[in-house]
C-alpha cells in the first residue's frame, strides 16, 4: 500500500512538473509575441514619422533622410536573401555578413536619433557629413549583397529555362521521327477509331 502511494505522488509531482514546464514555455511565447508585435508596431510609426519629417526643410529634413534610406536599404536586403535563402543555401554566408552589416546600422541609427535631438545646430552640421558618409557606405554594401541575390537568382532562372527548353526540343524532335511500328493502333478493320472502313455507320438489325 505505500509502494503505490508513493507512485501516485510521484506521478502527480511528474504531471504538475509538466504543467508548469509548459505553462512557463506558452508564457514566454505570447511574451515575445507581444514584444515582437509592439517593436514592429514602434518600427512603423517610426517609419511614418520620418517619411513625413524628411520634407522639413534643414537638418531635420536631413537627418530623416539619411535615417530612412539606411532602415530601407537594410530592410530590403533582409527580404531579397530571405526570399532566396530557402532554394539557395549560398546565401546563408551572405546573410551573416548582413547581419554584422546591420549591427552598424542600428548604431548608426541610434546617433542620427540622438543628433535629432541635439539643440546645437552648429554641432549638427558638423557631424552631418561624416555621418552621411557612414549611411552611403552602409547603404551601398547592404545594395550590392541585395543586387547580387537578385542577379543569382535570375541567373539560376534562366540557366533552368534554357535547360528545359533544350529538353523540350529533343522530346519534340523525337516525337516527330516515327516508324509504322510506333504509331497508335486502331481496330483491325483499319480505322484508327475502332468503326468500319469508310466511316459509315454499321447498322443493326433486329
Amino acid at each position: 500500500m505505500d509502494i503505490a502511494v508513493v507512485v501516485l505522488l510521484l506521478l502527480f509531482a511528474s504531471f504538475v512538473a509538466v504543467g508548469v514546464v509548459a505553462t512557463v514555455r506558452t508564457v514566454r511565447a505570447v511574451k515575445r509575441g507581444v514584444e515582437r508585435g509592439s517593436a514592429q508596431a514602434r518600427r512603423v510609426v517610426e517609419d511614418t514619422a520620418l517619411k513625413a519629417r524628411r520634407y522639413t526643410l534643414g537638418s531635420a529634413g536631413e537627418l530623416a533622410q539619411l535615417r530612412l534610406s539606411l532602415r530601407t536599404s537594410i530592410d530590403s536586403t533582409y527580404r531579397a536573401l530571405d526570399a532566396g535563402s530557402a532554394e539557395d543555401a549560398s546565401l546563408s554566408e551572405a546573410a551573416a555578413l548582413l547581419a554584422r552589416l546591420n549591427d552598424h546600422a542600428r548604431v548608426l541609427d541610434t546617433e542620427l536619433k540622438v543628433l535629432e535631438r541635439e539643440p546645437d545646430k552648429g554641432r549638427i552640421a558638423d557631424r552631418l557629413p561624416s555621418l552621411a558618409e557612414r549611411t552611403e557606405r552602409i547603404t551601398h554594401s547592404a545594395d550590392a549583397l541585395r543586387w547580387a541575390a537578385q542577379d543569382r537568382a535570375r541567373q539560376f532562372a534562366d540557366d533552368d529555362l534554357t535547360s528545359l527548353a533544350q529538353q523540350i526540343d529533343i522530346e519534340a524532335g523525337a516525337l516527330r521521327h516515327w516508324a509504322p511500328s510506333t504509331l497508335p493502333t486502331g481496330d483491325s478493320s483499319g480505322d484508327p477509331s475502332g468503326g468500319p472502313v469508310g466511316g459509315k455507320k454499321r447498322i443493326s438489325r433486329s
